[in-house]
């Protein structure tokens, strides 16, 4: 039996966060793409966390990929899998980050990094709802949902020729941008407290709270 999906909680009472929240309970029901975007640490996946439990889908498998984190020789047999003998090392076959995620969500962390070699394959992969895996000519249907995430300017991008504009029309069916706590520092004392009750006991201390002057500097930093 799966183990159920435990949805993040969000932490936010300002009104930017409480619009992103309206937005995901809405989204959360329908299988359109979504592109998040913000800066790095805003908590971009924590958000796809959020749609993927609150969706139909919440029992079936989320998957998370940072597609910067793959060095570019390895990314598409990461993503699409392999059969065995497709290259030098590929001793047996192996199924990729899409079809982990068949009936689930793939969430794909800093989009904008793929290389565009790799962007057309993707694009690819959402019109036609199939995957090939390397080395192999026999089409592997999907049912899954997508989630991308960049911290990058992706319609800057796509004018420079770094990223193709047919993907990020097929990405940018829902946008929703994350805001920098700087935007939203009325929610610095709920985040200060919410993860006091979750540090308190890893470390062994019954922590009550902060002083004014912490949270002070923590506020003007």
């Amino acid at each position: 039996m799966t183990a159920a999906f435990e949805v993040p909680t969000i932490i936010g009472r300002s009104k930017p966060m409480q619009d992103i929240l309206r937005l995901v309970e809405r989204v959360a029901q329908f299988k359109s793409t979504v592109l998040l975007s913000g800066e790095s640490g805003t908590g971009k996946e924590v958000i796809a966390r959020a749609i993927h439990g609150k969706s139909p889908r919440a029992n079936e498998p989320f998957v998370a990929v940072n597609c910067g984190a793959i060095p570019e020789n390895l990314i598409e047999a990461e993503l699409f899998g392999h059969v065995k003998g497709a290259y030098t090392g590929a001793v047996f076959s192996q199924e990729g980050y899409f079809e982990k995620a068949q009936k689930g969500t793939l969430f794909l962390d800093e989009i904008g990094d793929l290389p565009l070699s790799l962007q057309v394959k993707i694009l690819r992969a959402i019109q036609e709802e199939e995957i090939m895996r390397v080395g192999d000519r026999r089409p592997i249907k999907l049912d899954i949902r997508i989630i991308a995430a960049t911290n990058r300017e992706l319609e800057k991008d796509v004018n420079e020729g770094r990223f193709r504009a047919d993907l990020f029309y097929r990405l940018n069916v829902v946008s929703l941008l994350v805001p920098p706590l700087r935007d939203r520092i009325e929610d610095l004392p709920y985040l200060v407290f919410h993860f006091i009750k979750q540090i308190g006991p890893r470390i062994g201390r019954n922590i009550e709270g902060v002083s004014r002057e912490a949270l002070g500097m923590m506020n003007n930093y």
